[in-house]
């Protein structure tokens, strides 16, 4: 093998310099330092692959490169799953204590222990005019709901109806910690003071009229990573 030792390689003509031919391979030995430090190097298809690179971490889709040359997964925030229920139809309540609404239940089964679980609740209700209801959100068994006090009730919202045929919005966004992996159920029940009428998706005259409209309520759940 031939050897060639200079201090500088330039063309003879113009500014473009060819080394080797079509099909050779050209070798940088073991040791050796390509400084393109004050350089452009273009590469055939524009991208280098993983392989390639000598960042430190785990290279894969999952992960990106870090400014400190490092792999590394994205970090909390992200949105693992989303399970949500839509009730159209409707229905009422008259019960003092704490009943289910039936149809407003949505099940999830986190993939992380560590992850949170955001709860979105949208109904559209309307209670008696006058009377004062309560709604409670639960984790299976678990209420959701305000510190005690006496003999108050204790719910997570509540509402008093002020005017006879009208429904009322209520929203609800709650941020949980269940710390599980198990199937959940997230639910909601209503209760309204003796003598009035609670009323979902409907109001409570529900007069066959087109100012007295169906509307429908949801409840979902997003689980998010820690």
């Amino acid at each position: 093998m031939s050897k060639i030792e200079v201090d500088a390689i330039e063309p003879q003509s113009g500014t473009s310099l060819t080394i080797g031919a079509s099909g050779d391979t050209v070798t940088v030995p073991s040791g050796v330092t390509l400084d393109t430090s004050n350089s452009t190097l273009t590469l055939p298809d524009g991208s280098v692959s993983l392989a390639k690179l000598s960042a430190t971490g785990t290279k894969d889709a999952t992960t990106f490169l870090r400014g400190d040359n490092t792999f590394a997964e994205a970090g909390g925030g992200k949105v693992l799953q989303v399970v949500s229920t839509a009730k159209t139809d409707t229905t009422t309540t008259t019960s003092t204590t704490y009943t289910d609404i039936t149809g407003m239940s949505v099940a999830i089964t986190p993939t992380s222990a560590s992850s949170k679980i955001l709860v979105q609740v949208s109904l559209n209700v309307e209670p008696s005019n006058g009377y004062i209801s309560s709604i409670k959100l639960l984790r299976d068994s678990t209420g959701i709901i305000g510190d005690a006090a006496g003999s108050r009730d204790r719910g997570t919202f509540w509402i008093k109806g002020h005017y006879a045929s009208t429904m009322y919005n209520q929203a609800l966004l709650y941020l949980d910690t269940p710390n599980s992996t198990s199937e959940l159920t997230y639910k909601l029940q209503w209760l309204i003071e003796s003598g009035g009428t609670f009323a979902l998706n409907r109001t409570v005259s529900d007069e066959d009229s087109s100012g007295r409209p169906r509307n429908l309520s949801t409840i979902t759940v997003i689980e998010v990573s820690a």
